[in-house]
């Protein structure tokens, strides 16, 4: 039985979701996507998703090999483009670092960004946390998206050492993104969150969406934040909002 709120005439909005980034995440943001809708609606109900799946090897060639980000931009561009197309009601990105694009990106469509680092924000506000650790590449981390929105909320961002965000974004790319998750690699990053702790971190943005397939909340000694459940848990909810 659905819920009384989401009885027939009440529509599901269709979630637009740009994936591929990797391949490897965007399969658990829709097993999560839909486990939370049914979880909400009851009985067999299922997400209303249009997926774009963008080649991750054309993005890193363009990212990283060329250095190249207008074209990388492009990419991501012509992907948010398409879903629009295809009907979505509002667009998520399930990749942390793309959100570094929406700037540009955001006054060339017509339907609303539901942005993952707006997601993080408030439930880190919710815990009334000051300041944070962010894991995620070192685009994310030496970029800015993170630290404007938390700023804003009078939240401090710590980012690791250089070498140690250069070991975070290897690993991310050379392992997590191939679906290979080692204890080596899982003991490593638990070292990092250590000394962000150290540092005066009082919990940690797992700002890569593959990051929460290694390390599960309870294994790390301080609050963490998987932006990818966090992403999930806001898009649900939006989708499933009564427009009435």
């Amino acid at each position: 039985m659905l819920t009384d709120k989401f009885k027939k005439g009440n529509a599901v909005k269709k979630i637009g979701m740009i994936g591929g980034l990797s391949w490897v995440s965007t399969a658990e943001y829709y097993r999560r996507l839909n486990e939370l809708t049914q979880e909400k609606l009851g009985g067999v109900s299922s997400a209303r998703i249009i997926l774009e799946s963008v080649d991750h090897q054309e993005y890193v060639e363009a990212v990283i090999d060329r250095q190249d980000e207008a074209a990388a931009c492009c990419q991501i561009l012509k992907a948010v483009q398409n879903v629009e197309r295809a009907g979505a009601d509002f667009i998520v990105i399930s990749c942390n670092d793309v959100h570094r694009f929406l700037p540009k990106i955001a006054s060339k469509i017509h339907v609303p960004f539901l942005h993952i680092a707006e997601a993080t924000a408030d439930a880190i506000d919710r815990l009334g946390l000051k300041t944070i650790g962010l894991l995620g590449v070192q685009k994310t981390m030496e970029g800015d998206f993170y630290q404007n929105i938390l700023e804003k909320r009078d939240v401090a961002t710590l980012v690791p050492n250089a070498v140690d965000r250069k070991y975070i974004d290897y690993k991310i790319l050379d392992e997590l993104n191939r679906n290979l998750f080692m204890d080596q690699t899982r003991a490593g990053y638990l070292k990092v969150i250590e000394n962000l702790a150290e540092r005066g971190a009082e919990g940690v943005i797992l700002g890569c969406t593959e990051i929460p397939l290694l390390l599960s909340a309870e294994q790390i000694p301080i609050p963490s934040f998987s932006t990818t459940e966090l992403h999930c848990r806001a898009a649900v909810e939006r989708a499933t909002q009564s427009d009435r």
